[in-house]
């Protein structure tokens, strides 16, 4: 699994480089890189520093989801490569965040499910949609009876 993702991180990267060399050239291209690490290094920076100041004032459930979301978008920035510099960004900007948090979220329940198949992870309304049950279904078939009044039994004399 691990050397899927790798595989399919190494030719995204290597896409998203190709594509823009292409296009602006390799010099522009290497300094488009550098921008990007050095602007998604300090982007990262100021966000770490303002979850840490949220740190005592903010309630706990959003403050654990988006302290995650910063930390994932901090090491997406700091992970070489264009494509995921841009998602990194993305991640660390706030309105972007409020639209990941929930998708991220079922992604992580969804992984400690599979992983700890005893802990039940329910996340309602996080993937769009609620499940509804499906109604009981009896495989079974009808058999029709009729009654017939049974014979007189004929009582004996004592």
């Amino acid at each position: 699994m691990l050397s899927r993702f790798f595989l399919v991180y190494v030719v995204v990267e290597l896409l998203a480089v190709v594509g823009l060399a292409s296009t602006i050239g390799l010099g522009w291209t290497l300094l488009t890189v550098l921008i990007a690490f050095a602007a998604g290094l300090a982007v990262a920076g100021s966000q770490v520093k303002r979850q840490m100041t949220r740190l005592f004032d903010t309630d706990r459930s959003r403050f654990a989801s988006d302290s995650a979301v910063v930390a994932l978008g901090s090491l997406l920035v700091v992970v070489p490569g264009l494509a995921t510099t841009a998602a990194g960004l993305l991640l660390l900007l706030p309105p972007s965040r409020a639209v990941a948090r929930p998708v991220l979220t079922a992604v992580a329940a969804r992984g400690i499910g599979r992983r700890f198949p005893l802990i039940t992870v329910a996340t309602v309304g996080a993937d769009g949609h609620a499940r509804r049950p499906q109604p009981d279904y009896i495989d079974g078939e009808v058999i029709d009876v009729s009654e017939v009044e049974s014979p007189a039994i004929p009582l004996r004399p004592e």
